[in-house]
């Protein structure tokens, strides 16, 4: 199996320091938007590891589309993190990892895992599984596989509706 002739990219996610001012940023500059802003605390995880060790994650994100890609804007609230691992708390905005899509989640981990990328953090939610590899050497960023499931891809479907005919008005939702 080779995950990557059938990889779909779909999502460029960036760590920053101040959620609300990086989606000013971006919609003010850029046009990106709407943002929906949604809290994650430590219990909206059933279950979460860093580096193989049970650990706490607590973070604000924000999604938007942008044409064909999903933006995510990631302001981590835990200090040891896959985001702060990569991108420091201080350094402002830094982007963080690629999101794709799959149809075999425990195949695709054993595959990355075999070429020598390592598993950074798992976890599963009530919604969904994810899993984020240090591809850091290859790609410059870390990658995270996502499972395509119908409820998720439904939540993104209204997020990339509402970016259609956007036109700058509401630019944060909650």
């Amino acid at each position: 199996m080779n995950p990557g002739f059938a990889s779909t990219i779909f999502q460029n996610a960036w760590v920053v320091d101040d959620l609300e001012a990086a989606c000013h940023d971006w919609s003010t500059h850029f046009g990106v938007g709407p943002f929906f802003i949604t809290d994650y605390q430590p219990s909206a995880f059933e279950a979460i590891d860093y580096r193989g060790t049970p650990s706490e994650l607590s973070m604000r994100v924000a999604l938007a589309q942008a044409g064909p890609l999903q933006i995510e804007l990631v302001e981590p609230r835990t200090r040891k993190s896959v985001y702060r691992e990569s991108v420091p708390t201080g350094s402002g905005s830094g982007f963080h990892h690629m999101c794709k899509w799959s149809d075999e989640f425990e195949d695709e981990l054993t595959y990355f895992q075999g070429l020598g990328y390592d598993i950074v953090t798992r976890g599963r939610t009530r919604s969904t599984v994810f899993a984020y590899l240090d591809t850091r050497a290859s790609l410059g960023c870390m990658l995270e596989i996502v499972p395509r499931t119908p409820k998720v891809e439904a939540k993104f479907a209204q997020i990339a509706e509402a970016a259609r005919d956007w036109r700058g008005e509401e630019p944060l939702r909650y």
